[in-house]
């Protein structure tokens, strides 16, 4: 006998009808589709109407509440970001550094841990922390104005939440996700070094010539590039989330729970694809 849903009961089993997966799986797929192109002309409205503000002669937003938000994203980020990297940083050279040991090649480990931080770890580790915490941060606060009405009472006003609650946090966290990743770099460097001082018996003087011959200028773009990027998803998916909240309470708890999820997940999409692309145009 079927059901409502096209499943079938034969001999105690389900059997799905094809056309009902096909159609479950346009429905995801449309939905995805959906949100891509809700963020995407997201970003672009609010970009759009900071511009337009500035051409008319306009602060595109409050100047307290921008340095509000970079101090919370920025400086208030400085001590979990240098304290996850100087770790880890300790861990990798301290584990890469055993192995090569072995063949007597332990003095590739600063250009090692130096090259992986400046190009990849470094912006990554720092997306990622900044996602968990800052981006969750936004979504809460946003999605608690707009579940009180708080957002409905400043659109009565003739302020767009756009340019008042959306575009600070997002040129905060764009402008300061570069700062942090060298931050984060920098602070694995020196456990770096200290670990290579104290087991592998490198120099401070040698180690710094053995970092400065390993990297390159463009090593250190490419993470900045990356910072940059991964800053302005981070921001444009917790806002998103934080103004696109339904049900109450429980609505808040569960977009602040989807900003982070989605946030990790994009940020380690767009660094594994910008890495696929990168090696294609500079194999080098």
């Amino acid at each position: 006998m079927a059901d409502q849903n096209g499943e079938l009961e034969s001999g105690g089993r389900i059997e799905t009808n094809p056309v009902v997966v096909v159609a479950g799986i346009g429905h995801k797929g449309s939905g995805f589709l959906r949100e891509v192109g809700g963020l995407f002309w997201f970003i672009i409205h609010t970009f759009t109407e900071t511009i337009e503000n500035i051409r008319r002669g306009r602060a595109p937003f409050r100047a307290v509440s921008f340095f509000r938000q970079t101090e919370r994203a920025g400086v208030g980020s400085v001590p979990l970001v240098a304290m996850v990297s100087f770790f880890l940083g300790l861990t990798m050279a301290l584990l890469t550094g055993y192995q090569l040991e072995r063949f007597g090649m332990e003095r590739l480990v600063p250009g090692l841990v130096s090259i992986a931080f400046t190009r990849e770890l470094g912006p990554l580790l720092t997306g990622i922390m900044l996602a968990a915490r800052i981006g969750a941060a936004f979504t809460a606060e946003l999605g608690t104005m707009e579940v009180s009405e708080e957002v409905e009472a400043i659109e009565a006003m003739g302020i767009s939440p756009l340019r008042f609650l959306v575009a600070p946090r997002m040129l905060a966290l764009f402008a300061l996700m570069p700062c942090l990743s060298v931050i984060s770099s920098l602070a694995a460097i020196v456990a770096t070094c200290l670990i290579s001082r104290a087991y592998f018996n490198i120099a401070f003087v040698y180690f710094n010539d053995l970092v400065l011959n390993s990297l390159l200028i463009r090593d250190i773009i490419t993470g900045i590039a990356k910072s940059f990027l991964f800053g302005l998803l981070i921001a444009a998916i917790a806002c998103y989330r934080g103004l696109n909240v339904t049900g109450g309470a429980a609505g808040v708890g569960t977009a602040t729970t989807s900003s982070v999820v989605t946030a990790i997940t994009t940020v380690i999409g767009f660094d594994t694809l910008f890495n696929i692309v990168y090696t294609v145009f500079f194999p080098t």
